[in-house]
């Protein structure tokens, strides 16, 4: 059914039967509710925490209680790849989703400044995150408002002697220049 056809279906259904069919896809569809209570109860602030606390778990796992040894960091990009995605299907400030984008990239560098990461992997989707990040934030007219914290990540990778430094300070350079 094309966009067309939905608009003119519901233009013939009266109130009663759009708010019957409205609640059916709420009750039946978990996207729908999950839409229906961000738009009533945004919450961004709660939203970004329990966000940040899950990334970080997956570079710092909480020692569960009883347990005789720490979970070992699982460091999956997905988690946070997952949550950028589903903030901008709901309509997440910019600023939010921003935030958590830089986030993630930052905790990696918390874990990989005490850790050795022998993954080229990582290092690739740290610079994929990086670049998606920057291109996020000038298509959204903040760059100024994140460039701090952009340059802080680029001057870490050179701490840290990340191998592909170079390909950092490259997307630094174009928006800096």
């Amino acid at each position: 059914m094309s966009k067309r056809d939905l608009k003119k279906y519901l233009a013939e259904l009266n109130k009663e039967q759009l708010e019957e069919q409205i609640i059916e896809l709420y009750e039946k569809f978990s996207p729908v509710k999950v839409f229906y209570d961000f738009v009533f109860n945004p919450k961004e602030d709660k939203l970004l925490q329990e966000s940040k606390t899950k990334i970080s778990h997956e570079y710092f796992p909480i020692k569960k209680a009883g347990a005789k040894w720490r979970p070992k960091a699982k460091m999956r990009r997905s988690v946070a790849q997952k949550i950028i995605k589903h903030f901008i299907s709901l309509g997440v400030d910019p600023f939010v989703i921003a935030d958590i984008m830089l986030y993630n990239i930052e905790i990696a560098q918390t874990y990989s400044s005490g850790n050795l990461i022998k993954q080229e992997l990582f290092y690739k989707s740290m610079l994929n995150s990086f670049e998606q990040s920057v291109n996020f934030v000038i298509s959204n007219g903040i760059l100024n408002e994140f460039k701090s914290r952009i340059i802080a990540i680029q001057h870490e990778t050179l701490q840290q002697k990340w191998k592909n430094k170079y390909e950092f300070e490259a997307i630094l350079d174009k928006i800096i220049a």
